[in-house]
Formats: C-alpha cells, structure tokens, sequence
C-alpha cells in the first residue's frame, strides 16, 4: 500500500478486503460479474460484492460506469431513504382470498444481465439490514425475486469515525465479497481529463494533492466546484465570485489554496493540446513553462502536473500521433531544467502506456536513447 493510501486508511476506521484503486476495484467487480454469471448457469449461488470507501470518492459511479460499460441494466436503491419493511418487501394486498405482497417498483422485472446497486448500506438502519439479509443470501425475499442474471453490489462507508453508519455482523458480512476503494491522484486526473473536467482544476489537483484528504473536499467537491467555474474564462477578474464558489462546496484550506493558485496566474499552464500541436515549441511554449517554473525555486509539482496531464491527454489519442507532436515530445523531455527523475519516469510512462499509437514515440531516437541509459 502506498504512503498515499495509508494516510487514507487511519485506524478510526475498519474496512474490508483490500485497499486499492478504482482501475484495480474495476478489474476485480469484472471479473466476479463474469464468475457470478458462470455460477448461475450452473445453478450455483451468486455473491454480492460490497466496495468500501470514504465518502465522495466515486465507489457509485465506478458502479454506474461498469454497467454502461457492460451493457448491462442498472437499478438503484439507497435503502437510508427506507422508514418501513414495506419499501423493501413491497405492500401487502388481497389476491382470491390470499394475501401476497406486491414488489416495490424498483424491483427489476426484466431478465438480466443487470446490476442491483444498494447504495451507503450501512446507513440503513439494522431493521432494514437484517430484512436485506435474505436478499444478499439467496437474491430473494419472501415476496419478490430478482429475475436471472441479475446480481447485487453494495457501497458503504467504513465502520468508525464519524460516519452515522449500521455496524454489520459476521453473519452479514460474509454473504458478500469486500474491497476497499483508495483515491488514486494519477487515476483521477486520467479519468478528469477524459471527462472534459476543467484543465485548471486538473492541475491545481495534480499540484496540490493532498487537498483530496479533507472532511469536505472529495473528489465529488472538486469536481461540483470545478463544474461550477468552466464557463468563467478568467477566474483573476472574477476572483470574488471564485472565492464564493470555493467556499461554499471546500473545506477552508482548500478554497484558500485555490485562491492562491489563481492569484500565481497558475491557472494558465499550457495545455497537453497546446504543446502537442505548436509548431514553434522553443519560441510559443517553452518561454511559458520557464515563467511559471523557474522560481526562487523550481517548482518541480508544477512539472510533475505537466508531465502527469502530457501522458493522460496521449493515452487517451485513438489515432497515430502527428510528427509535430513526437517532436515536442522530444523538446519537452530535453528541458533543461527537467529534473532527471522526472524526465525518466515521463519517458518510462510512455512506452508503458496500453496505446498502441505511442509506440512510436519509443521508436524516435533521442527518446529511445534515454530510455535505454536510464534503465542501464
């Protein structure tokens, strides 16, 4: 586990199964909806799958994305909102002579494949969770039952702390399979990127990391905020409404830090597009680097953001990259005040890359050469 997600994981709280990111979590809810499918087709039992994590940091929306992902349906509870056992099991009504219970209208009626999303779980109360018992063990209750290829994965925040959270017994806990989402800042900014999430909040981000470990600043914080400022052009000659802006979705310390950043006029770092598609790099680009960089000291966070948002905005090309483009690459890797680490690591990234279309950037001499001196 890296320093980054220990400090996530203090010891106010208890979590389940392993700690690790949402590309990880993403792999591994994958490959147990394939094996739940499999199981099923043998008349085997299916297992649900909880994903543990503090709050904001996207375990739904790693959930909503798999489904749309899959092509498969997707229904949604957050059984917090339940008050009585009837939102669960459904209304009772007289059926020749007999009383049955109705299923609720969030019951899937259709035949799967599809995911039933129970979200923040454990902020049920026990009633509720142990009525939901029997849904995980059998997906069923005495009243409805989950068409075929339907399965259930659950959220919830960790135990402890203070999170207004259910605790949940052995005898719940082990209905299910457990993994704990960490935020991963190198996964946020690829997936901000794809995203069309604001390039100045990606590279306040990227240059302030630890922001992300506050009560009131999340992922989902910055990403409501960032929202909130893309169509303000010039966040300086709008620094008052900004202000605003920050304090009403982040924590002090943050807003205060975005403030600054503005004022540093870090909010206008040259762009992945940009430095790719200049056809005078040394004369339009490099000149814009140097200001922000070359400080009293240099400021080595702003290039690790640079060079973080370089890698995301290549490997999200779907085409083969441009010769302009491969070479400022080269000039960029070849700034002279790029620290050597830095410089390296950018050019491992790169040839590491799952897109095809970089392969060609390992081909071009001068980088291939660094390549092969910083592994030596």
């Amino acid at each position: 586990m890296s320093k980054q997600e220990h400090k996530q994981l203090d010891d106010r709280y208890q979590y389940y199964g392993t700690p690790t990111k949402a590309g990880e979590v993403v792999a591994f809810l994958s490959h147990m909806l394939a094996i739940n499918l499999r199981q099923e087709a043998k008349g085997k039992r299916k297992t649900p799958i909880c994903i543990w994590g503090k709050h904001g940091i996207g375990k739904t929306e790693i959930v909503q994305a798999l489904a749309k992902e899959l092509d498969y349906q997707l229904a949604y509870i957050a059984p917090a909102q339940f008050e009585e056992m009837g939102d669960l099991l459904g209304m009772p009504s007289i059926i020749n002579g007999e009383t049955v219970f109705q299923a609720p209208a969030w019951v899937p009626k259709e035949e799967g494949p599809g995911i039933l999303l129970i979200d923040d779980v454990n902020r049920a109360d026990d009633r509720i969770l142990r009525g939901i018992m029997q849904l995980l063990q059998n997906h069923e209750l005495v009243s409805w039952k989950l068409p075929a290829k339907w399965q259930i994965i659950l959220t919830a925040n960790p135990d402890g702390g203070d999170y207004s959270v259910t605790p949940m017994d052995d005898a719940m806990l082990t209905r299910m399979l457990h993994i704990t989402l960490v935020f991963d800042l190198k996964e946020w900014a690829k997936w901000a990127e794809q995203n069309g999430i604001d390039s100045r909040g990606i590279d306040f981000v990227l240059t302030h990391p630890n922001v992300l470990h506050g009560d009131r600043t999340t992922a989902r914080t910055l990403v409501q905020f960032f929202d909130s400022i893309q169509e303000l052009p010039d966040l300086q000659k709008e620094l008052s409404l900004v202000k605003l802006l920050t304090d009403s979705c982040l924590d002090d310390v943050t807003a205060r830090a975005f403030i600054t950043f503005v004022s540093q006029g870090l909010g206008h770092l040259p762009q992945p597009k940009a430095i790719l598609s200049t056809a005078n790099f040394q004369g339009e680009v490099e000149p814009l680097i140097a200001a922000v960089v070359q400080q009293t000291t240099l400021r080595v966070d702003i290039l690790a953001s640079i060079c973080t948002r370089l890698i995301n905005y290549l490997s999200l090309q779907d085409a083969p990259l441009e010769a302009q483009a491969i070479e400022n690459i080269r000039h960029f890797i070849q700034l002279p005040y790029l620290p050597a680490d830095l410089r390296l690591s950018f050019t491992q990234d790169l040839v590491r890359s799952d897109n095809p279309h970089l392969v060609a950037i390992a081909a071009d001499p001068a980088i291939g050469e660094l390549l092969l001196n910083g592994m030596g």
